[in-house]
């Protein structure tokens, strides 16, 4: 599938901000099974300080600053990305998930320290035994691990309610687990969360999803949204991807954009100003498929 996607962010302040600085991980990855052809990010105002670079999970990077007094930033970003469609590996033939715990046991083998860094906690999430309680429901002794998480995918979105005004960036995943709501950054946190406390390597994916127009309806431009989703670590497959929010495996409709441990790694558009007062922030996402 070949899409192109317009992201855009808009900040409207209730007083002007003298300066500001940003960084914006908006560039879709490349991938064994995606091509980015173009990438282009416009910024208004424009900034007077531009620098990109990769950081350490490998996702680029655009910091800028703004050294004018402004009332409004807006930032658009415009992909044009393929995906092709890659037959998933069998659950059933992946290692039972007690071997693949066993090697992110220290000491750990130079074959699995990149993944190793994904066992623990991180800024957004705490491992912990409610959580590893909640993940045995589907990690019974002897499960292939890929069974397990595929089981653990269905199960939270069985047991969770999508609710998007049920949390924030800032709701702790106690809370979520608790009132059984929240959204797909939620869901994704808890997959990784749940895993990490059986000591098995899971990080977080952001990007976007096609979605499809209702029958009958013409596709809106502009009401699709980011997405997030995660990926766990089976040796012999690599890292694989599912979807709690959509219990699926992720396929030609997923578009990646950055890794991380958790949302704080990959957060689309983060920074810092002066002044501003209040704000308010609009985002819109039009994920387009086109002809190749």
């Amino acid at each position: 599938m070949n899409y192109v996607i317009t992201h855009t962010t808009v900040y409207e302040y209730s007083e002007a901000v003298t300066v500001s600085h940003h960084a914006a991980r908006l560039k879709p990855r490349m991938t064994e099974v995606q091509n980015r052809h173009d990438f282009t990010l416009r910024i208004l105002p424009e900034p007077t300080v531009w620098n990109r670079r990769t950081d350490y999970f490998g996702n680029r990077v655009a910091f800028f600053g703004i050294q004018e007094i402004h009332r409004r930033l807006e930032i658009t970003a415009v992909s044009r990305v393929s995906v092709r469609r890659q037959t998933p590996p069998v659950p059933g033939l992946s290692q039972e998930w007690e071997n693949v715990a066993d090697l992110f046991r220290d000491p750990v083998s130079p074959e699995v320290v990149e993944p190793y860094q994904y066992c623990f906690s991180s800024p957004l999430l705490r491992v912990s035994m409610e959580l590893a309680d909640y993940a045995a429901g589907s990690f019974k002794t002897g499960i292939p691990l890929l069974a397990g998480v595929l089981d653990l995918t269905r199960r939270i979105h069985k047991d969770f309610k999508y609710d998007p005004v049920a949390t924030t960036v800032a709701t702790p995943l106690e809370m979520v687990l608790k009132h059984r709501r929240g959204v797909c950054q939620d869901f994704a946190h808890l997959a990784i969360a749940s895993l990490r406390s059986l000591g098995l390597p899971a990080r977080y994916v952001s990007g976007y999803l096609r979605t499809h127009a209702a029958p009958g309806k013409a596709r809106l431009v502009g009401t699709d949204a980011s997405h997030a989703w995660f990926s766990v670590f089976c040796p012999s497959f690599g890292w694989i991807d599912f979807d709690p929010t959509n219990n699926l495996m992720p396929a030609e409709e997923h578009i990646t954009v950055a890794y991380g441990r958790d949302f704080s790694d990959v957060s689309p558009v983060s920074g810092i100003i002066t002044g501003g007062g209040q704000h308010e922030v609009k985002v819109s996402v039009d994920v387009a498929p086109v002809e190749a």
